[in-house]
């Protein structure tokens, strides 16, 4: 097993291929001999964070709806994978823990209870997160293979990489951040 590589950013390669993980960004949340749990960080859905506090019914009257309103409309939310694609995580700054809270690195907290919804869409969660639907698995083994034929690039995340880059950018700046650019890649596999 590959050790140390919770908290990392896994970047795909031209490898991966056409389908879901195409130049995804994944931070890895879980890595033991079970194997491994990932949110990808870059697939917009057509919903925001708004819609979902909405629906789930969390604003106890007109006026702290319309407030919530104008600070979430344009808050998106992310696709985080193909598995359990209606299983909720919220991914946030250390400042706070909440009911289910899971350290996933120095700077970055996984929270899937409901109690931090309801403090966000009240004002009283966290400043920067990022709400995600689904989860990226693998089986043990699974991922080690994977970064042996070359996949996936590690990268060290950071708050401003993942909470205020546009996900359309988040692919170059993770790759920049270890020192490739998109035309260094190649979509054959081979080790040096």
């Amino acid at each position: 097993m590959i050790d140390d590589i919770v908290g990392k950013l896994l970047v795909a390669t031209p490898t991966v291929g056409e389908g879901f993980f195409h130049d995804s960004i994944v931070l890895l949340c879980q890595h033991d001999d079970e194997g491994s749990m990932g949110l990808v960080l870059n697939k917009p859905q057509p919903i925001n964070v708004f819609e979902v506090f909405n629906d789930m019914g969390l604003f106890a009257d007109e006026r702290k709806k319309a407030i919530a309103q104008m600070k979430f409309e344009e808050k998106i939310v992310y696709e985080a994978g193909p598995v359990d694609a209606y299983r909720g995580f919220v991914l946030h700054e250390i400042d706070k823990t909440y009911d289910s809270t899971m350290r996933v690195s120095a700077d970055f907290n996984l929270t899937t209870s409901k109690d931090i919804l309801e403090l966000t869409a009240a004002g009283k969660g966290p400043k920067k997160f990022l709400l995600l639907l689904g989860y990226a698995g693998w089986e043990a083994g699974q991922l080690e293979d994977e970064l042996m034929q070359n996949d996936w690039l590690l990268a060290n995340p950071t708050q401003d990489m993942i909470f205020n880059t546009p996900a359309e950018h988040m692919w170059s700046m993770a790759a920049r951040s270890i020192g490739f650019e998109r035309g260094q890649l190649s979509s054959q596999v081979g080790h040096a």
